[in-house]
């Protein structure tokens, strides 16, 4: 995980990032879906300009070009996004996946609590989780077990 500790987004970052983890942007300001022959495309994962991040936004809400502009800064600084030149301007793509984010949270909140106190957390975190969010977990595990050999 970066230094900038990345976990703690407020909701204008969180915004940004599901804007950035929902849509493939073209460079020429459309947005497509699971198109990976983009330009600014590494690994299928697209590219956004500070532009099309503040139109996406600006939808729903009142913002400033220039606020967008300082908060995709501040993602890079925190290691959430990467921050890659493109002539003069620069193009922003998620460094992270949202499981990966929202694990690093997690382990984050557990890393507050030892021993029996965490054990505790834990099973408290399965009591209350959903019936489906509880099978998820199941089959989690499993797979994790399978993979590990246990």
């Amino acid at each position: 995980m970066a230094e900038g500790r990345r976990t703690h987004l407020g909701e204008l970052e969180r915004a940004v990032m599901e804007y950035l983890w929902s849509a493939t942007h073209m460079n020429d300001g459309s947005v497509h879906t699971d198109d990976a022959s983009i330009s600014g495309a590494r690994n299928g994962v697209p590219a956004a300009t500070v532009r099309q991040v503040h139109d996406a936004l600006s939808g729903s809400r009142e913002i400033a070009y220039t606020t967008v502009m300082t908060v995709l800064d501040r993602l890079a600084k925190k290691g959430a996004v990467e921050q890659l030149r493109d002539g003069r301007a620069y193009l922003y793509r998620p460094a992270v996946t949202r499981d990966e984010l929202t694990a690093e949270l997690m382990h984050e909140a557990l890393g507050t609590v030892d021993g029996a106190d965490r054990a505790s957390a834990l099973v408290r975190f399965i009591d209350t989780a959903s019936p489906d969010d509880a099978a998820a977990l199941r089959t989690a595990l499993s797979e994790l077990e399978e993979r590990s050999g246990s």
